[in-house]
Formats: C-alpha cells, sequence, structure tokens
C-alpha cells in the first residue's frame, strides 16, 4: 500500500492513551488510602489485645457498622441537617393551630411535647435507626434500595416502592425553600434588621433565592468536602440547641413530665384541642429528616449514624423541652398576645449576642437541611435508574466512595424547581402548609415494604406487630396533613404525580421495549456478516462501525445490531464493533475484555471503568484497536489519506447509537403507545449517551430503527384501472392474473354456448369498434369448428350486433384493458346472440 499523503501526527492532537493504567494524582490518592488502611489494622490489632471490649471494637471497625471520627463529623452535616431545623417551626405551627399563646395552657404545652417526643423515639429512633437500617442493599438505604431486596416477593412491591420514590423527591425540592427560608426569617427579630425587612418586603426571598444558588452550585465538589464544612458547624448548632435548651428550662423540671405518653393521648383527643387531629400534622414536622437519614445511609456508613444519632436526640429533646418551659412561664403574658406567627425558638433568647448567634446559625442550619435531602435525591435517583424506573443520568462520583454522587441533571432540576417553589409561595408560611405532606406518603410506603422484608426472613410475628404500630401512627400522620392540602399540599401531590408517572411511564416502555429485544447467536449471524464483509461490490461506510450498546453478553449480538448493518444500504466494514460499558465499585478500574467469534471482523467489547475514571470512549476504543492490531487480531487498516487521530494502523471510525420507534400498526394499547413517546420525550429532555462518552465532536450517527411488536394487518388495497371503473373486488384482481394455461384448462369444461361466443371473437371482425384482444383460449375448445357452417353463422350476427354496440359507446372506451373488455363486451354480444336466435 502507498505511503500517507501527509504525518498527521505532527499536526494534530487528538487524545491517547498513556502506558501507565493510573494517573499520578491517583496513585497518590491509593497510596494514601492503603496507608490509613495500614494505620488502621495496626491500630486494631493493638486493640484486640485489650480484653473484651477490645475485641468487640475491633469487630465493629472490620464490619459495615465502622465508625471514624472525620466520616462522624460529615455525618452530622449530611444526614441531620433537615431535623435539625425541626425546632424552628414546630412549635411556632403549634401555636398558630392553637390561636396564639394565651390559649395554650398546660395540658396542651405537655401534651404537645409528650407527641413529638413520642414521635421522634417512635418513628426516628426505632424505626430508622434501629430497624431500617439493618436492611441495606450493599450498604445503600432508602426505599429503592430496600425494594430491590424483596421485588424477588410479588410484583404489586413496585407500586409501593414509586409512589414512595416520588414523594420524598416531591418533598426534597419543598425542604430547601422552607428551611433556608424560614432560617432567613429568624434575621427580622433581630432589633438592627427589622426596619431593613419593613421597607423591603421581598428582601426576604431575595436572600433565600441567592442561598439556594450558592447550595446548588456547590454540589459538583462532593458530599465529602461539603459535609466537612457543615458538620463543623452541624456539631456547634445542636451543642447551642442543647445549651439553649437547658437555660430556658431553668428550675421547672415539672415538664419532663411530658415524657409520659398519656399526656399526648389525653390532649390529642381533648375537647381543648383547638387543631383537633391535625394536630398530628404539625407533630410530624419533628421527624421529617428520619426517612434523608435512612436514604443518606450509603454516603456516610451506618456506623457513624448509630454513633452520632445519641448526641444529635438529646439536644433536640432539650430544646423542645425547653420551648416548652418558657411557653409555660410567658403564657399570660400580654407583650406576646398579639405578636404575629409568635416563635418561640427566637424568643426564648434575649435579642443580645444570643438571639445574633441564633439568626446566624440558623441561617447555616437551614443550608444544611436542604444538603441533607439534596444528597437524598440523588442517591434515589441513582437507585430509580439501576431498577429501569427512571432514565439513565450521567452521574459522577467526586469522593472517594461510590455513596457520594452527583448527578448534574437532577442538581439543575432541584435547583430550578425550588427556585419556583420560592417565588410561588414567597414565604416560609405558605410553604410550610404544603411541607410534609408527601412525606408522610413515603413513611407509610417503607413502612409496608419493611414490614414485606421481616415477614420473609422468618420474622412474621414482629412483621405484624410492626404494620399495626407504625401504620396507624403514620395513616394518622397522613390524616393530619391532608387539611394542609388546599393551603399549597395540593402543589406537593402534584409534583408526586408527575414523579411517579416518569417513573411508570418510563418502567412500562422499557419492559415494551425489551418484549421486542431479541438476540442472536454466532451460527445466526456469522453467515451474513462473512457474505457483507468479502462483497466488493459495495464500497466500504467505514472501516470501523462501533455500535454502542447496554447488553454485556459476550457471546450474543443483539439484532437491532444486526439489522443497522443491514437496513437500507448494508453497511460495510473491514470491522464491526458492539461495546458496552460498565461501571465498577473501585474508584480506578480501567479494563476491558474482547470476544472476536473467531472472526477478524466482528469484535464484541465490554469496557469495565471505575467509578472515579472519566468514561472517554473514543480514547479507549483507538487503544483496543491498536491493541488488537499488534497482535494480528485486527488487520492492519493503512490509508492513504490523513486522519485527525493520526493512528496509521486503524482505519476511520464511525460511531452508531439506535434508537427506537413505535410502528403506527403496533397493536399496542393506549396506555403502552403513551408510555413510549413519553419515554422518548424524556430521553431526549435528560441527555444523549453521545454527550456522557465524549462522541460529540466524532459526530456520530443517530439510527432510529422502528420497534416491532406484533402488528395487525391492514385491509388489502382496491386497485383501481386506469381511467375505466374501481375493481370491485380481489376476484377480478384474481381474474386480471390469471395465466393464460389455467384459462385454457378452465374453458374446456364451459357449456358450448360459451365457446361460440369467444370463437366469434378469435374471427375478428373489422366492423368490431371494441378494441378486444382475441383470446388464444379458443382454439383450444374443439366443440365448434371456425370453418363450419354453424360457426359462420353464429358469429355473423353477433359481430353485426357487436358493432352497432360499439358505435353506440363512448370513445373513451377504445382505451379498454383488454381484461375489462373480456368482461364487459362478452355479456353484451351473448345478449345480442340470444336475441338473435
Amino acid at each position: 500500500m502507498r505511503e500517507t499523503l501527509l504525518k498527521a501526527d505532527t499536526f494534530t492532537n487528538a487524545p491517547k492513551v498513556s502506558r501507565k493504567t493510573t494517573t499520578k494524582e491517583e496513585r497518590e490518592v491509593i497510596a494514601q488510602q492503603q496507608e490509613e488502611e495500614h494505620k488502621e489494622a495496626e491500630k486494631l490489632a493493638k486493640t484486640a489485645t485489650k480484653g473484651a471490649i477490645g475485641r468487640w471494637w475491633t469487630r465493629v471497625q472490620s464490619g459495615p457498622n465502622k465508625v471514624t471520627f472525620a466520616m462522624a463529623v460529615v455525618t452530622l452535616g449530611v444526614v441531620y441537617g433537615d431535623i435539625g431545623t425541626s425546632p424552628l417551626y414546630t412549635m411556632q405551627t403549634f401555636l398558630n393551630g392553637q390561636g396564639g399563646i394565651q390559649h395554650a395552657d398546660r395540658e396542651a404545652i405537655l401534651g404537645v411535647l409528650s407527641l413529638v417526643f413520642w414521635s421522634i423515639t417512635l418513628i426516628t429512633t426505632v424505626k430508622y435507626v434501629l430497624i431500617a437500617m439493618r436492611i441495606d442493599n450493599k450498604g445503600e438505604g432508602g426505599i429503592f434500595a430496600l425494594y430491590s431486596l424483596i421485588r424477588k416477593y410479588g410484583g404489586w412491591l413496585a407500586i409501593p416502592a414509586m409512589l414512595g420514590g416520588a414523594a420524598f423527591l416531591a418533598d426534597s425540592v419543598l425542604t430547601p425553600a422552607v428551611s433556608i427560608s424560614s432560617a432567613v426569617e429568624g434575621l427580622k427579630t433581630i432589633p438592627v434588621f427589622e426596619p431593613l425587612f419593613r421597607e423591603n418586603t421581598n428582601l426576604t426571598m431575595i436572600i433565600t433565592a441567592i442561598i439556594i444558588l450558592l447550595l446548588f452550585s456547590v454540589q459538583s465538589r462532593g458530599t465529602e468536602s461539603i459535609g466537612r464544612v457543615f458538620g463543623s458547624i452541624v456539631m456547634v448548632w445542636f451543642g447551642f440547641l442543647a445549651v439553649v435548651g437547658v437555660f430556658n428550662l431553668g428550675n421547672d423540671w415539672s415538664v419532663f413530665a411530658a415524657l409520659n405518653p398519656v399526656y399526648g393521648l389525653r390532649f390529642l383527643f381533648s375537647p381543648h384541642n383547638a387543631a383537633g387531629i391535625a394536630l398530628m400534622g404539625t407533630v410530624f414536622l419533628s421527624t421529617t429528616g428520619a426517612e434523608a437519614l435512612y436514604s443518606d445511609m450509603g454516603h456516610v456508613g451506618r456506623g457513624n449514624i448509630y454513633f452520632t444519632w445519641p448526641f444529635i436526640k438529646i439536644a433536640l429533646v432539650l430544646n423542645y423541652f425547653g420551648q416548652g418551659a418558657w411557653m409555660l412561664r410567658n403564657q399570660h403574658n400580654p407583650a406576646l398576645e398579639n405578636v404575629d406567627s409568635l416563635n418561640p425558638f427566637f424568643q426564648m433568647m434575649s435579642p443580645g449576642v444570643r438571639r445574633y448567634l441564633a439568626a446566624a446559625l440558623s441561617v447555616t442550619a437551614g443550608i444544611i437541611a436542604s444538603q441533607a435531602l439534596i444528597t437524598g435525591a440523588f442517591t434515589m435517583v441513582a437507585e430509580a435508574t439501576g431498577l429501569n424506573w427512571m432514565p439513565h443520568l450521567q452521574v459522577r462520583y467526586p469522593a472517594r466512595t461510590r455513596g457520594q454522587l452527583y448527578i448534574p441533571v437532577v442538581n439543575g432540576v432541584l435547583c430550578v424547581s425550588t427556585l419556583a417553589v420560592l417565588f410561588l409561595f414567597r414565604d416560609s408560611e405558605h410553604i410550610s402548609a404544603a411541607y410534609g405532606l408527601a412525606l408522610t406518603i413515603t413513611m407509610i410506603t417503607t413502612t409496608v415494604l419493611l414490614a414485606v422484608y421481616m415477614w420473609y426472613n422468618r420474622h412474621k410475628v414482629g412483621a405484624i406487630v410492626f404494620s399495626i404500630v407504625f401504620l396507624s401512627i403514620q395513616i394518622m400522620f397522613f390524616i393530619a396533613s391532608m387539611a394542609k392540602f388546599m393551603h399549597g399540599g395540593w402543589f406537593t401531590m402534584l409534583l408526586t404525580l408527575l414523579i411517579l408517572m416518569i417513573m411508570v411511564t418510563w418502567n412500562d416502555g422499557t419492559k415494551i421495549e425489551r418484549s421486542q429485544r431479541r438476540h442472536m447467536k454466532r451460527k445466526d449471524f456469522l453467515p451474513a456478516l462473512e457474505k457483507l464483509h468479502g462483497d466488493f461490490r459495495i464500497p466500504y461506510f467505514a472501516d470501523n462501525i462501533v455500535y454502542l450498546t447496554s447488553d454485556s453478553e459476550m457471546k450474543r449480538l443483539d439484532t437491532d445490531i444486526f439489522f443497522s448493518i443491514f437496513a437500507d444500504h448494508p453497511k460495510r466494514a473491514r470491522a464491526w464493533w458492539a461495546v458496552s460499558v460498565q461501571t465498577t465499585d473501585e474508584p480506578f478500574t480501567r479494563e476491558y475484555s474482547v470476544e472476536n467469534f473467531g472472526t477478524d471482523y466482528l469484535f464484541r467489547v465490554k469496557i469495565r471503568l471505575g467509578f472515579k475514571v472519566s468514561q472517554s470512549i473514543p480514547a479507549y476504543i483507538h487503544q483496543i484497536m491498536h491493541d488488537l492490531e499488534h497482535t494480528g487480531e485486527l488487520p492492519q487498516q493503512k490509508s492513504q489519506y490523513p486522519k485527525l487521530d493520526a493512528n496509521p494502523g486503524v482505519g476511520t471510525i464511525k460511531y452508531v447509537l439506535i434508537h427506537k420507534a413505535l410502528m403506527p400498526e403496533s397493536t399496542i394499547s393506549q396506555r403502552g403507545a403513551l408510555s413510549l413517546q413519553m419515554k422518548y420525550a424524556i430521553r431526549h429532555a435528560a441527555g444523549s449517551p453521545v454527550k456522557w462518552f465524549g462522541l460529540a465532536p466524532y459526530n456520530p450517527l443517530i439510527e432510529v430503527q422502528p420497534l416491532f411488536l406484533s402488528t395487525r394487518r391492514p385491509p388489502r388495497l382496491k386497485r383501481e384501472a386506469n381511467n375505466l371503473r374501481q375493481i370491485e373486488s380481489s376476484e377480478d384482481v384474481l381474474a386480471l392474473t390469471k395465466p393464460t394455461a389455467k384459462s385454457s384448462a378452465k374453458s374446456s369444461t364451459k357449456p358450448a354456448a360459451k365457446p361460440a361466443v369467444k370463437s366469434e371473437k378469435a374471427s375478428k371482425p373489422a366492423k368490431t369498434a371494441t378494441a378486444a384482444k382475441p383470446d388464444t383460449t379458443a382454439k383450444a375448445d374443439n366443440s365448434v369448428k371456425p370453418g363450419s357452417n354453424a360457426g359462420k353463422q353464429s358469429v355473423a350476427k353477433p359481430a353485426k350486433q357487436g358493432s352497432q354496440q360499439g358505435a353506440e359507446a363512448k370513445s373513451d372506451r377504445a382505451s379498454q384493458y383488454h381484461g375489462t373488455a373480456k368482461s364487459g363486451g362478452s355479456s353484451r354480444q351473448s345478449t345480442g346472440q340470444r336475441k338473435s336466435q
């Protein structure tokens, strides 16, 4: 082969892979991690020699409940933000529901404190910390991880899982708005800022919007770096909650009588309870961070949550009871009777330094609360993607652990949605009216799934008791929260239904597509590909055609790829490639495997990349081709002309991605068709693998193939003759297309009278105006001889009659189709013959 016309490598800097499988930074991270693990192992070995406690600690640090001080700090910042902001608005909502502090007597205050304490104890501590967190899927928590463990027990379990996940994601939109805005509104209680907020009514909303934008902009750095900063602040925040609570308790320790659950139950059904059953909706606000706690387990580890939760709960209880003691002392304070939206949290602090500190810390805590729900939303969407309930989105892993992830599309959607909620409701009072309603649905569905898991894992009695206790409490929460529906709860439910619709339609669409997907074995596809590969009449479409597929099976070929090669004009190539990409649990994996089916032109490639590795597929494809060319598995593809990648041994590459489109003839229900249409629309909006895999600069071919489902047979078309009458039935079509031999065979069985007519046509009189061609089948009819007198007599008169009829016919009959003339003209001649006889 001739030499190339240009040494392209001197003019291009196309990306190439290194000879090493890890970068310098990655090697440093791995070395540091190994050193930390070595030090930890030495420490555990020393601890194991210190008796029973030492051995127990060694077992804890060697299992899934491992605890480290650094990750414990991260846990404070990532997990507890939402539940840590509950004291900001729970008691405020309670006083508003009772008509003001002057109507909240000792019975009411002790009753609500009792309900709050036992709700936190039962829902958060018992249900989530002690029970739910023991049920994980490879370290991951949340409702989707739970469902993946039990879905084998029944298809109906997908319904509560989808509903609960959709409700959680809907509430994730409201949490940043309500947490941050309520904290920012605390600045109004500071005398210095009060005139400023009074003059600028939208100032709170503007400050909240700026904070939300900043919060979502730093998500790409990962929860580990954010958690370290937030964790220290949260530690101070919960310490502040505990200190303020103890300070306001004073010497009135009688408030701890509320630890008796009788006070809560008595007040809930008391006629003095102005809010009625809706009081449980207020109490529910104290537990709103519990579901996020379970979802974020994969980010920080179960052991770190176990280690930090006692500190969190003590701080919360002390602060709530401190607010209760303050309300008991100020029940008859006339200065507080007419205060609009009285907030005990800020009012129980003097206007001095403590209130400034409380306002600053509350704003920070509101930001951290939002962080807890954002990271939980990332986890939920990633798990839904794994279940094929949501589109495959680009996922990044900013930290060293796979549990800490970042999804750009979800981050953008959450940011825009949170700002929309803020501008729609404008302040925390109206946002809180919608807040919490959807989360009660998530808690109920999680309880159902946990009970199913317990039932099928030899804890049937426990499952029954668990279901009765927690479903009764949470259904009461839901009924009470429904009072918020007309005051903003409709918005959360609308969001829940929208997300649920996305999940259901994506799931249905995926099932429909998979019902059509077929795979081919080697014996099925190799003969056709081998013939196309050697067919020199067809020019090359490209030297290499690379198909990206989600099918990771190495011994078969997807029919979509096979028919794409042969669709329209066959795509002949020197080599065809079917490539799948898998993400591993290790951070820096770079591996690939190849199956060539015994050929040098078809290659099935599986690329395995660590979750921290950039998925730059074109560079890795070039490396694989170069490796196979070096080993002789791929013939050299030298080209005379220059290429951008400047690889002399590998020819041109064309990337192909296949999308599906529904055939209009498919026999599919309206729901199925709608599901497919919505799935394609969602996939278009969510982004394309072209961007994720770095294919955009290489001009990939996006090919649409029909989705072949069971199709209905449409009715046959009716053929219409040129400038003549419409053919009425399929029998006419068959008559037009009969071979002459068959017509001859049939004519021999006809009565004698009919052949006489055909013999007349065989004589072809000169005066016949009908331009009917002679019927050669008459020659085979021996019933009447053409030369006999009978034949002449039978021909003469009909010919004259036919001539007269032809003169009366319209001129456009002259170009009549011979079969039509045969069926029309013969009948007229037969009529004339009968008249003459």
